[in-house]
């Protein structure tokens, strides 16, 4: 056993990946040194998030065949990957089974790990709005959340009716210890790492679809008005991409497409200009469905995918104002452009 592998975030992590995918991800992710060389049998919240943030990105990579090429390619060539944010989908509408209606299905995680929402982003072209947050003790090192909300009413009746009919049957995955153990932690900023440690895999399970198999039609009649609300269909509340932070995204871009691989025509330039933002191609993932005879069909739709985000300096003012480097926030259009991405399989 090594030094590393008796710091808390190892053993968290660990607890849900196992010791060899954990060693990957702490040598390939760059992890604050406060974080990963915490010791003891406590385990802080910023601890807690940034093991969150480590598995969902595991998870993710897993999941989108380009990402996990991309990401070999750096390790291989001695690079790291900076986290910056993952993004999350969600659904502005009571009715949805057992679970809390739009952001608060995912704040009421956030908010215990010490995030604070630190963006409002209007998505009107989506009838959408995202939020950002940042976790407060560590915001420039720990990934921050972009979590969305859809709006249903601003669809019409029908498209509600197709919504609540995919969602109604969600269930909530957080049990009743471990919203016991966030509250504990939101009140005391740590939890024993035993506590921790079963806490965690619940957490991450929040970050998955809760309801059942969709009926192939809804899917359909949502698609047609809403690319957005047909992915939340298939793929819920799991991570919709993770973000690379890196020097030159144009650069970046240009050798991506050059080697042939699936990213945007487009890099996405914030207002600010500060924040520049492109992506690869949603990954085409088969997901299954209920036919008019109850019968299970698949199709192949629109997965998540991988981002990449430079970030440039706040202006000094703006920096002292902040007590932070980086430009941390988002852009509405940038933002509409990414969630293009999975548009279409």
């Amino acid at each position: 056993m090594t030094a590393r592998d008796t710091t808390v975030l190892h053993r968290l992590v660990a607890s849900v990946a196992g010791p060899a995918r954990t060693d990957s991800l702490m040598t390939t992710m760059v992890v604050h040194p406060a974080l990963a060389g915490a010791t003891g049998d406590r385990a802080s919240r910023a601890v807690i998030a940034q093991a969150l943030n480590m598995l969902l990105f595991a998870d993710l990579i897993d999941r989108v065949p380009a990402a996990a090429a991309y990401v070999a390619e750096r390790v291989a060539a001695g690079g790291t990957l900076c986290h910056d944010h993952g993004a999350v989908r969600t659904v502005a509408m009571a009715g949805q089974g057992a679970l809390p209606a739009g952001e608060a299905a995912i704040t009421r995680i956030l908010e215990p790990l010490g995030y604070a929402q630190v963006g409002h982003y209007p998505l009107d072209r989506l009838k959408m709005t995202g939020r950002s947050y940042a976790q407060k003790d560590l915001p420039e090192d720990i990934a921050q959340f972009f979590v969305s909300e859809l709006h249903p009413e601003r669809f019409g009746p029908d498209f509600e009716a197709a919504v609540l009919r995919v969602t109604g049957s969600s269930r909530d995955p957080l049990t009743a210890e471990a919203a016991a153990a966030l509250d504990r932690l939101a009140a005391e900023g740590t939890l024993d790492i035993v506590t921790a440690t079963a806490l965690l895999p619940v957490l991450v399970g929040c970050f998955d679809r809760q309801h059942d198999v969709p009926a192939l039609a809804d899917y359909e009649a949502l698609k047609a008005q809403s690319a957005e609300m047909a992915w939340i269909a298939t793929e819920g509340n799991a991570f919709n991409h993770a973000t690379d932070r890196v020097a030159d995204v144009e650069a970046l871009a240009e050798a991506e497409r050059a080697a042939g691989r699936p990213i945007k025509d487009k890099v996405e330039v914030s207002a600010s200009g500060r924040v520049r933002q492109t992506a690869y191609r949603a990954a085409e993932v088969e997901r299954p469905f209920r036919d008019a005879s109850g019968n299970i069909v698949t199709r192949i739709v629109p997965g998540s995918f991988y981002e990449f985000i430079t970030r440039d300096p706040l202006p000094e003012t703006l920096a002292t104002e902040t007590g932070r480097r980086l430009d941390l926030g988002f852009d509405s259009s940038n933002a509409q452009g990414i969630f293009k991405m999975t548009a279409a399989a």
